[in-house]
Order: C-alpha cells, then structure tokens, then sequence
C-alpha cells in the first residue's frame, strides 16, 4: 500500500485526526483512537495493536507490521496542526479502540471513580499492567482513558490492560460473578488498615483526591481500607494511592 502525501487542513484525514484528538464523543462513534510517537507505535505493532491508520511528519520510516496499514506523509508545519502534542517528531496513528470483555473472569481489579485527570488515569493502567493486575474499572465521570494524554501516559499498557467501564450496579455485579469483595479505599474510623486486609483476590476502589468516593459506591462496598501516613497528612494523589493498593494486591504474587 503506497503512502499519501497531504497538503492541506482540509484534507479530511487532517480533520478526522483532530476530531480524534480533541473529543470523546466523536472517538466512541469512530470506535478509534490517536497516539503520538515512534515509540508508541513500535510498543502498539509489538503488542498486536489493530493499528488503522500512520501520519508521518515530513519522512516515513520503514516499519515492519505496517504492511496493510494506511500510511500518510505531511510536511511538518502541517503534521503540527494535526499532531495533539507540541513539536511532536511523529508519528500520529490510530487504533481501533477493543471491545470490552466483561464475561472473562476476573482475578481481581482496580476501580477508579471520578479521576478527572488523564495522567492520573493512565498512570494506574500503567502499573496496573506492570504488576499484573486483571482489569481497570472506570466509574463515573473519569477522563477518556483513550485521550492523547491518557494514552502517552500508559507508556504503552493501553494495548495490553484490560479496561472497563461500569456503573455502580454494574460494578457490583461483576464482583459478585467473579466471587471478589469489594473495599473502598477511604479515610474513615471504620477503614481498615490495607496491610490487615488479603486482596490478592479483590477490589479495590479509589476516589479523586478533591472529593473521595461517592457515598453510592461506598454504600455498594463490602468493607473500606486505609493506606496509614504520617500526622498531618491529609490524603495522596489518586495515582499514588492507587499504586500503593495495586502494590499491596500483587506483592505475594510477585514473591512467587
């Protein structure tokens, strides 16, 4: 397949890139969404990623797995234009977003509900897969874990960890199916110390760092934990948090 050069900002491949990049709405109805980098894409052909379409910036490098894939050329004030990252190198490609399969089993989960900032949001699915992890579940208004930025932040662990979406019934549901407790992490009397707690075999709930969890899902849950700190301190990162409970699932696993 030949590589197309582009020229204008109305080509509609350059139009499509931008829609792609600036609104979830549009990339759920594409069913596609936009990484940036070369490093990116070897991780996205690596891990078998359906990749749909490569945007190179001025030159196209030849990359074995792209056989088949529709490949684009702009010059680099263009690319720019397209590109959702300043002074990008390239390139910009797309991936079909995967179906959710909600019917494997689960061994166990992270749940996130409302972590508004896709940094945060990528950063758990990246050490959710670096520990093993079975799933990330997002809940409520969470930010696009297919945004650019959510997406950079995976260091590529968004083609490779399972992600979920659920309301809270749903969530419910699917710990009850695959036999898990359900905890919320929170900063209550009645938390738990997470050392005190076996969750290998669990799920775990973290809330965004302004407001916590909702009383919807703390209500939904069988228990609550708490990560100790020093006095004074008032709460962690949702990130942070979230890896420190991931930690706390997968280290007798990792041990083995």
């Amino acid at each position: 397949m030949g590589i197309e050069a582009i020229s204008s900002r109305k080509n509609q491949h350059i139009v499509r890139l931008r829609s792609l990049a600036a609104d979830g709405a549009f990339r759920r109805e594409q069913g596609e969404y936009l990484c940036d980098g070369i490093k990116l894409l070897r991780e996205a052909l690596a891990q078998g990623a359906d990749l749909r379409t490569v945007l190179w910036k001025e030159q196209a490098e030849d990359l074995a797995g792209l056989e088949g894939v529709k490949q684009y050329v702009a010059p680099a004030e263009l690319f720019d234009y397209a590109s959702p990252m300043k002074n990008s190198p390239g390139p910009v490609f797309t991936v079909a977003i995967p179906r959710e399969e909600t019917d494997s089993p689960l061994e166990n989960a992270i749940v996130l509900e409302n972590v508004q900032d896709p940094g945060n949001v990528g950063t758990v699915l990246r050490t959710a897969k670096a520990l093993g992890v079975s799933a990330v579940v997002l809940v409520g208004a969470c930010a696009d874990v297919y945004s650019p930025k959510a997406t950079r932040a995976t260091m590529g662990a968004i083609f490779r960890q399972r992600v979920l979406h659920a309301d809270i019934p749903a969530l419910k549901a699917l710990a009850e199916k695959n036999g898990l407790p359900l905890y919320a992490a929170a900063l209550s009397e009645q938390a738990a110390d997470i050392r005190s707690l076996a969750l290998e075999k669990a799920m775990v709930c973290v809330g965004s760092e302004g407001q916590g969890l909702s009383r919807e899902l703390m209500d939904a849950c069988d228990g609550q934990l708490i990560i100790p700190m020093t006095p004074g301190s008032e709460s962690l990162n949702a990130a942070v948090a979230a890896s420190l409970i991931l930690w706390e699932m997968t280290r007798d696993k990792i041990k083995k």
